[in-house]
């Protein structure tokens, strides 16, 4: 009786042992399949957009006196980024921010109205267009000034030749998405001579001097060149001709003395998609936020205050100086 009780108490144990075997099987996989789940949310899903400045410093002292009372008009040119999409309200985008800070800004004297009391602008950019578009139908806009102006421009433009049309047909100039390296080679050549000659252009606008300020194109991807998660088809030669885009920004800005890059592509990256993945190279740790509007190509407000201060600090590196050596009508 005895024998019969240990044996049916033996089976009972070991019944037990593969039931608690399993439950721990299950637990773990469970475990792991949460984790993974949540993982994947984490790092590839959200985008946190943090709140406070963000970009580089601007040195208050550079905006504290008048650079010059000469006639100044700001003109704007280019596409959705200089036009203001995904700035709410309108007046926290970089173009108007320049002109004139919000009140409850920080440093609410730091803009170009507060140095240059004479002070005129005119934004052209539309949000959509290309850099075709900008030289046929933007540049031709700006009314030819008299030589008692000065102008600066800032300007965005280049992006959408790259993104559009979002892989939903061949690529072609002006909408290149899912292009190979190869096929694109014309078109990026043809970019650089539409660079120059909108540099062209509107030089012919100011007889009286300008300085161009272009900012280049940023990467959503964070370096990786993959935006499936954004809703976007893989494009194996992205990186490549979007570096080569950037570079004749950076050379034909080089070749010319009044031509600037704003380098808005270094201040972005670790901020697109993939900001909070903390082994991507472009990483940043103080701020792994996302400067994006909810289209994926255009700024958020944050990334509207990045911009901002980026083309306030190359302004005012260039612009008191040059209008100190001409400080009237030639």
């Amino acid at each position: 009786m005895n024998a019969i009780l240990s044996k049916q108490q033996s089976s009972t144990v070991v019944k037990q042992f593969r039931l608690s075997k399993r439950l721990k099987v299950l637990l773990t996989a469970g475990i792991l399949l949460y984790g993974s789940i949540y993982a994947f949310k984490y790092f590839w899903l959200e985008h946190p957009m943090g709140t406070g400045p963000a970009g580089p410093e601007v040195s208050i002292a550079m905006f504290e006196s008048a650079w010059s009372d000469r006639d100044i008009l700001l003109v704007g040119l280019g596409d959705s980024i200089t036009d203001g999409l995904g700035a709410m309200p309108s007046s926290m985008s970089y173009f108007n921010r320049l002109v004139q800070t919000p009140r409850d800004d920080e440093h609410s004297e730091v803009c170009l109205s507060s140095v240059l009391p004479n002070l005129r602008h005119e934004n052209h950019a539309r949000s959509g267009t290309t850099s075709i578009e900008n030289l046929e139908y933007l540049v031709p806009d700006i009314t030819v000034q008299s030589e008692s102006t000065f102008g600066i421009v800032v300007m965005t433009t280049g992006g959408n030749d790259i993104i559009h049309s979002y892989g939903r047909q061949a690529p072609k100039e002006g909408a290149m998405y899912g292009a190979t390296h190869e096929q694109a080679k014309l078109w990026i050549e043809n970019y650089r001579q539409r660079l120059e000659a909108t540099f062209d252009e509107i030089e012919l606008k100011f007889p009286g001097g300008c300085e161009i300020f272009v900012g280049n194109i940023y990467d959503p991807t964070d370096g990786v060149g993959n935006a499936v998660t954004a809703g976007l088809p893989r494009w194996p030669d992205a990186l490549k001709i979007h570096d080569d885009y950037n570079s004749i920004i950076a050379e034909v800005c080089a070749n010319r003395t009044n031509a600037h890059l704003v380098d808005i592509h270094a201040a972005f990256l670790g901020h697109g998609i993939y900001s909070r993945q903390f082994w991507n190279e472009h990483y940043c740790s103080e701020d792994p936020t996302y400067w994006y509007w909810d289209n994926f190509e255009d700024p958020n407000n944050r990334g509207y205050d990045t911009i901002r201060r980026l083309f306030l600090n190359k302004i005012a590196s260039v612009i008191p100086a040059r209008l100190r050596e001409s400080p009237t009508a030639p």
